[in-house]
């Protein structure tokens, strides 16, 4: 298949999966070995990285008008040293202190992780442990807060459990949407800061990563027409995830996302039961 469409399908694939909480990484090792594509630069941590910069694009500009409150009003925060009642100081550093372990594990995890956790029957496991933690979610928390309630030990427990999402399977946005669910959250408010907080661990991942690729330290010659094609399609499809997303949990439990990756881990293993599945 034409590398363009291979593009096409991954940026669709990601834009909705980064913000669904079924694992965009985990469906970005799946989907190439499911329908058998080996394009070097498609199945690489490098065009990964593109398409989680299209749905960072996504990030910014559906919450443009957060990030115009929150940015300033962190500034004043360290201007004046107090947070004085004000619930944009005070979300700027719940979103501050969150993002600490994503960046820390960011940091600790080396290419030979990334190598090792990035195969199909690991991320079938993963996606089946992230469904029991959205399960579990569902089933003990409150969900009677809002994103107000969030405290700053609430902050860095959510914080730690989107570092844990860097295992391909997990989920960024369901495993902090359950950890916000634990605190007592509701799913909106949830998600609305699982969201937030995506924001800048995604942008610094992909400067860390970006800069290899212009280094040409990432092992693949990157192709610009592949690459602008996945970017794009990742962010409109992105655009349309956020959206559905927080309608969704609205009205919704994330029965749908649990059946879901049970189903898909079952496919898995059975493909790799079969005798050419190995």
């Amino acid at each position: 298949m034409d590398t363009s469409i291979q593009a096409l399908v991954m940026g669709l694939v990601q834009g909705l999966t980064e913000f669904i909480p079924v694992s965009s990484s985990g469906h970005l090792v799946l989907v190439p070995w499911f329908l058998g594509w080996d394009d070097p630069f498609i199945d690489s941590l490098a065009f990964s990285v593109i398409l989680h910069l299209g749905t960072l694009l996504a990030l910014l500009l559906y919450f443009w008008r957060d990030w115009l409150r929150i940015i300033p009003a962190g500034l004043a925060s360290i201007r004046d040293r107090s947070i004085d009642g004000d619930e944009d100081r005070k979300l700027a550093w719940l979103i501050a202190l969150g993002t600490i372990p994503a960046l820390a594990a960011g940091a600790l995890l080396s290419d030979e992780f990334e190598a090792l956790v990035r195969e199909a029957p690991r991320v079938a496991l993963m996606l089946c442990v992230g469904a029991a933690i959205l399960w579990l979610a569902e089933r003990w928390g409150s969900r009677d807060r809002d994103m107000r309630a969030l405290t700053f030990p609430g902050a860095l427990f959510v914080g730690v459990a989107q570092a844990v999402a860097l295992i391909p399977g997990i989920s960024r946005s369901g495993v902090s949407i359950s950890a916000g669910m634990f605190l007592g959250l509701t799913r909106e408010s949830a998600a609305r800061f699982s969201f937030l907080l995506a924001t800048p661990a995604v942008a610094a991942a992909g400067l860390w990563e970006g800069r290899k690729i212009l280094a040409g330290e990432s092992g693949v010659s990157p192709d610009a027409q592949v690459a602008a094609i996945g970017f794009v399609s990742s962010f409109l499809a992105g655009l349309v995830a956020i959206r559905f997303m927080l309608e969704f949990l609205r009205r919704q439990p994330n029965t749908l996302f649990i059946v879901y990756r049970v189903l898909l881990a079952i496919a898995v293993f059975a493909v790799l039961l079969m005798p050419h599945g190995a």
